[in-house]
């Protein structure tokens, strides 16, 4: 049995193309998994809060020697990190603003990326050399887009701070089996993506 994190990232609801593919992807996984088990994270319509001093206060003091203020500090951190280290597979569902991610998604990704907790220097110091402490995970990526041509190698792909982002920053903590699905074209409307659509959500429905 695989345990799978789904992280909704859109500030939208029902309006949100990201959170149609991830239920898209939760439909067919469970026709073809129906053992498997679903935890779901929300970090776009709820609040993720920033990392402050504190916060940065308690990351960096060892466990034995955190006070009451660090571990406060750092209750969300762990809650979410618990998360991702429970779980087997990762899908995350997110728009592209403004050829990036979304804030919250970025304040999510903040509290998760912890020194010696899902990634440490190589040396025990600062070397220049990570190493990711989630081990033998999968990450599903499933992009929103109003535009296209963001792959790499395309002609926007240099602009592309969103799913790139995400690659490498899940690569910093370990998960080097990504695979990235996107749904370009929305802000077009009208033909061009409805083909998008249905090209995407026929991709979606393959996925073992």
């Amino acid at each position: 049995m695989n345990k799978l994190l789904i992280i909704n990232a859109s500030i939208r609801n029902e309006r949100s193309y990201s959170r149609k593919l991830t239920r898209s992807f939760v439909d067919h996984w469970k026709s073809k998994h129906p053992q498997d088990h679903f935890t779901f994270r929300e970090a776009g319509l709820e609040i993720i809060e920033p990392i402050n001093e504190k916060w940065i206060a308690g990351a960096f003091t060892k466990p034995e020697n955190q006070n009451a203020e660090n571990r406060e500090a750092l209750q969300l951190s762990n809650e979410l990190i618990k998360e991702l280290k429970e779980n087997d597979i990762y899908v995350i569902g997110s728009p592209m603003y403004n050829w990036s991610i979304p804030s919250s998604l970025k304040a999510y990704i903040d509290q998760i990326m912890r020194i010696n907790e899902t990634w440490k220097f190589r040396s025990g110091k600062p070397d220049g050399e990570y190493v990711g402490l989630l081990e033998n995970k999968k990450l599903f990526i499933l992009s929103s887009r109003g535009d296209t041509g963001y792959g790499e190698g395309e002609k926007n792909g240099h602009m592309n701070f969103q799913t790139s982002y995400l690659k490498f920053i899940f690569g910093i903590m370990g998960v080097k089996d990504v695979t990235v699905i996107s749904l370009d074209n929305e802000e077009f409307g009208g033909e061009i993506f409805e083909q998008s659509k249905q090209e995407i959500f026929q991709i979606l429905s393959t996925i073992e």
